[in-house]
């Protein structure tokens, strides 16, 4: 069975993330205006810096040339996940306890396709939110992203 270049690319990266002692979040693999885009995005306490998407880019392209997983050309990035990005981990939700949220639903809540709320407690199927003055609880199934809400 062939595995998939985000697996490839997982197992590739793990061994230099923990020497770095950084955070893998997430891999994509895709297709942007005809072109192919191999992405690592990377954490760390305090925020990667791009020194950090550097080292590891550095580190990591030699062993992406060994392994060859893609047949065509392609650009590979390594960068940091962004401050806003949605919330998929246990360690993000952990960060973002008792923070304000952007909940944005697949169908309306209350009327409301995204709403503003603090996050208070969390599971593996739902999450304790304060919203409107009130501790509500929701399945996750029906959140389509949540964030961080930025404000300025």
């Amino acid at each position: 069975m062939k595995k998939k270049v985000e697996d490839i690319l997982y197992e590739l990266c793990m061994p230099i993330l923990d020497e770095y002692k950084f955070e893998f979040i997430d891999v994509e693999y895709k297709k942007e205006g005809g072109q192919w885009y191999l992405r690592l995005f990377i954490d760390k306490d305090g925020g990667i810096t791009v020194d950090d998407c550097q080292l590891v880019s550095e580190a990591l392209s030699d062993k992406l040339d060994e392994a060859d997983p893609i047949e065509h050309a392609y650009i590979f990035e390594v960068s940091s996940p962004g401050i806003e990005r949605p919330l998929k981990t246990d360690r993000d939700y952990k960060k973002s306890l008792n923070k304000d949220l952007e909940v944005k639903f697949y169908e309306p809540f209350e009327g409301k396709k995204i709403i503003e709320a603090e996050l208070l407690g969390f599971d593996e199927k739902k999450v304790v939110l304060r919203y409107d003055g009130k501790n509500i609880e929701i399945d996750k199934g029906i959140i389509a992203i949540m964030k961080p809400l930025i404000k300025f």
